[in-house]
């Protein structure tokens, strides 16, 4: 019985960590840098502060 309460408390860590650690990553994927955007296109060099 208590090695079960123990493998679930440990199941529950690990899934709580996975959660963490996925929506950091989604966070940082989705914001966005700083500094300036420089492309090139048809009408020229465009450079954008952000």
């Amino acid at each position: 019985m208590l090695a079960s309460r123990h493998l679930l408390l440990a199941l529950v860590v690990v899934l709580v960590a996975a959660l963490a650690v996925t929506s950091y990553s989604l966070y940082q994927e989705k914001k966005q840098p700083d500094g300036v955007e420089i492309s090139v296109g048809k009408n020229g060099l465009s450079i954008k502060e952000k």
